[in-house]
């Protein structure tokens, strides 16, 4: 099927704005079809961008359209953060995304913590649950003891927004994997 045949997972761009209970106001702009994400909020909030290549083949299951690492790019606050999203196959940990370190040398782990939803975690302690559909909205539950800074909103709602969250569990992926070798 032709890049130009296939339907994008978003309905025409247009940016979403959601309310996090602690950062307010966080605007996603999702182009699912030109590769492009945009995330930005208040003053504090950092800018987080990211790009596919263009030529990229169109994966019309990733909100962003690629999951190779190769044909991303990202910035927060116009500086370069590398991008490591994993394959995405038979088991939820295949759909991580890693970022960093960045400019301060924190990582951060969205990775997949239910069907729907994906935890967030930087430099390994769990921060917040998130939770989108790959339409560009997001939702968060922030963890009482995680004291969030304004970088993980940014990049929580970036990797979310254009990666989406959660996955099915192992069993029902191989059951899947198993279904679609069969004549």
């Amino acid at each position: 099927m032709s890049e130009e045949s296939q339907e994008p997972t978003t309905s025409p761009y247009a940016p979403v704005s959601a309310d996090d209970p602690l950062f307010g106001e966080i605007t996603v702009e999702l182009d699912h079809a030109e590769g492009s994400l945009a995330v930005h909020g208040g003053a504090a909030l950092p800018r987080v961008e990211m790009h596919r290549a263009a030529g990229t083949p169109l994966e019309t299951h990733v909100p962003i359209g690629t999951r190779d690492p190769e044909r991303l790019t990202m910035t927060v606050d116009g500086t370069p953060v590398p991008l490591r999203p994993a394959k995405g196959f038979l088991t939820r940990r295949s759909y991580r995304v890693d970022t960093g370190p960045d400019e301060r040398g924190t990582r951060y782990r969205l990775i997949p913590s239910g069907v729907e939803t994906s935890r967030l975690l930087r430099d390994g302690r769990p921060l917040a649950e998130f939770t989108s559909a790959g339409d560009g909205r997001v939702t968060v539950e922030w963890r009482p003891d995680a004291a969030p800074e304004p970088a993980d909103a940014a990049l929580g709602h970036a990797l979310a927004a254009a990666f989406g969250t959660g996955a099915e569990p192992m069993w029902r992926l191989t059951l899947d994997a198993v279904l679609e070798l069969l004549p």
